[in-house]
C-alpha cells in the first residue's frame, strides 16, 4: 500500500493557494472547485505550476479539517480571490508514496504514522499530500499515486 519511507530535506517552495477550514464530509464537495479555481487563477497570471498540486492540512479534528489546497509555482501569485501567495518552508520530512484510490488514504497515513513512531521520529502537526497521478491520468485507482509526507519534530 505505501512504498518504503525515507528521511529528506525539502527546499522552500513558493505555492499559489486556497486556505479552508471545512467539515470533513465537505471535502468532496470543495476540493473539485478549489484546485480549479487555484489553477485558473496561476494560469491567468501566465504562470506554469512546476509540480503536481497537494494540500498542506495545519490540523485534522474529528469534524473538521483546516488545510491549503496548494499549487507549486516558481514565481511569487498575485492575489486573486481567494487564490494568495505562500511558502513551504524547507523542512526536514518523513515521506512514503500511497499506491491507490483516495478511500483508502487513511489507511496509508496509519501504516505511515506507525512507521514513524516504530523508527522513532516525532512528527510535527501538519502534514501534506502531494497528488502526483489521479483519476485524470488513469481510471483505475490502482495507477494512482500520492506522495504522503509529515514533517518532523
Amino acid at each position: 500500500m505505501i512504498e518504503t519511507p525515507t528521511i529528506v530535506e525539502t527546499a522552500a517552495q513558493k505555492i499559489a493557494s486556497i486556505h479552508l477550514t471545512i467539515a470533513k464530509d465537505q471535502i468532496q464537495h470543495e476540493m473539485g472547485p478549489g484546485i480549479t479555481e487555484v489553477n485558473a487563477a496561476v494560469a491567468g497570471q501566465g504562470i506554469t505550476p512546476t509540480g503536481p498540486w497537494f494540500t498542506h492540512h495545519f490540523k485534522i479534528s474529528p469534524d473538521a479539517w483546516d488545510f491549503e489546497i496548494c499549487v507549486p509555482v516558481d514565481v511569487t501569485v498575485k492575489e486573486a480571490g481567494r487564490v494568495k501567495a505562500g511558502l513551504l518552508p524547507a523542512r526536514k520530512v518523513a515521506r512514503t508514496v500511497y499506491h491507490g484510490g483516495y478511500e483508502n488514504l487513511g489507511d496509508a497515513w496509519g501504516q505511515f504514522d506507525a512507521w514513524l513512531g516504530a523508527n522513532g521520529h516525532t512528527p510535527a502537526e501538519d502534514l501534506w499530500e502531494c497528488y502526483a497521478r489521479g483519476p485524470e491520468s488513469s481510471s483505475n485507482p490502482a495507477d494512482w499515486r500520492t506522495e504522503l509526507t509529515r514533517p518532523l519534530a
